[in-house]
């Protein structure tokens, strides 16, 4: 075994005599194990250590007084009541008042335009001091109002906002109000679609016992409830069997057709708010004074006294006056071609030469003039003579061209599929 070892190289040998010195090291001069672990013993598990805590080092230095529960008192501004008059009722002084007004231009502005209805929260602490004030503005914002050091500071509280889309539809039975009410549509709802499809349906006079109606529109949620109902975003309308389709314009809210086509017409198809009409369009009509036979060139409204009067399109009041006959009238001419006549008028709110714009209060119904009881007596006439207001070929206003109507028409196409989707959603549910 020497000899081998003799005659390896120097530098395997040397390698050698390490290792086996630290083997030898290892074996007989390293400490046992188990010398080498402690005596004391290992933590315990669900056994109670006693713990030191120095509460010096855990204190901020300066104390946090506890936070304090505000009193709230809710109050309505009356008809007439200025901020002066709402702190005298509720007990608080003028000078507080000053020293809110006083202290940021934003509060000034708020307690200086109050309106009846408005609604006020003051939060008062355990001193019957005021710390806060809270002006409502709507449903999901409000404007805050809170003391600080140096008088009053004031930010706007503002929920955050989603938007969903909800679903109505009905058929007609006894009036279009009545099967929009019964659908969950809200008087504004009803209004809104009324005026979409305003320029192609008299809704006092063309509505019949079988139309349908459906819409798809906005509903605003604030932390998971319904806040109010937003936009209609598509609409149909089947009128005596015709069906008509509109679609809101996100870029610039008008309403169009599935083609592109506006909705919006020079003329309105009704020049009031709808309501029941006494006679229908009928050249063959008895004369409801004479009793004899003669034209009746025109549409007959009745609704209550009082009632506005709109200017079917823009023009110019050619005639404002008042003869025994018509009673107080107003003549619109709208162009070269078409003019409007409004008879039997309560009284007039335009004057001879005025323009004025599509939809414009011109008048409200009465009774003047020959006539057997109040009603509105509305003609339309086409180069003279007399059409029915009804049924007569209105011209269009300006439709989308090019990439607008391009896109629009793909937008269009995909909220009428949804409108459909929760149409048959609805069907199936019965």
């Amino acid at each position: 075994m020497l000899s081998i070892f003799a005659c390896l190289p120097r530098l395997h040998q040397t390698l050698i005599g390490c290792f086996s010195a630290l083997i030898v090291i290892a074996i007989f001069f390293l400490p046992n194990p188990k010398e080498l672990q402690g005596k004391e013993k290992q933590l315990e598990i669900g056994r109670h250590y006693p713990l030191s805590i120095n509460a010096e080092a855990l204190s901020p230095g300066v104390a946090i007084p506890p936070t304090a529960t505000l009193r709230w008192e809710q109050y309505q501004v009356k008809s007439g009541e200025s901020a002066a008059v709402l702190f005298q009722r509720i007990g608080l002084s003028s000078r507080l008042l000053y020293e809110l007004t006083a202290s940021d231009p934003e509060i000034k502005q708020q307690l200086t335009r109050l309106r009846p209805g408005d609604e006020l929260s003051f939060g008062f602490d355990e001193n019957d001091q005021l710390v806060q004030l809270r002006r409502s503005l709507s449903t999901y914002e409000a404007f805050m109002i809170t003391k600080s050091e140096h008088g009053f500071t004031a930010k706007l509280d503002k929920k955050e906002v989603h938007y969903q889309y909800n679903y109505a539809e009905a058929q007609i039975t006894s009036n279009f109000w009545n099967a929009a009410i019964n659908a969950g549509l809200t008087p504004n709802q009803i209004m809104a679609l009324a005026g979409i499809f305003g320029w192609d349906i008299d809704f006092a006079l063309d509505i019949r016992k079988g139309d349908t109606f459906s819409l798809l529109y906005q509903e605003a949620v604030v932390e998971g409830e319904i806040v109010g109902k937003g936009n209609i975003i598509a609409a149909t309308f089947t009128n005596q069997g015709t069906t008509f389709k509109a679609i809101i314009n996100d870029d610039n809210g008008d309403y169009y057709d599935e083609t592109g086509r506006a909705m919006k017409k020079a003329f309105l198809r009704s020049p009031l708010d709808f309501r029941r009409v006494s006679s229908n369009f009928n050249p063959r009509r008895l004369h409801p004074v004479t009793g004899r036979v003669r034209p009746h060139r025109g549409t007959d409204y009745v609704a209550p006294v009082g009632t506005p009067i709109w200017a079917a399109g823009d023009g110019v009041v050619v005639k404002s006056s008042y003869n025994r006959f018509n009673g107080n009238y107003v003549f619109i001419k709208h162009s070269n071609t078409y003019m409007t006549k409004y008879l039997h008028l309560k009284r007039r709110y335009v004057k001879t030469g005025q323009r004025v714009k599509q939809g414009q209060k011109i008048g409200a119904l009465g009774g003047t003039g020959r006539v057997t009881g109040p009603h509105l007596h509305y003609e339309f006439l086409v180069h003279g003579v007399h059409k029915n207001p009804r049924t007569v070929s209105l011209p269009q206003s300006e439709s989308l061209r090019g990439q607008a109507k391009q896109t629009f028409i793909a937008n269009a196409k995909i909220r009428l599929q949804q409108l459909e989707r929760f149409s048959h959603l609805m069907y199936a549910k019965r």
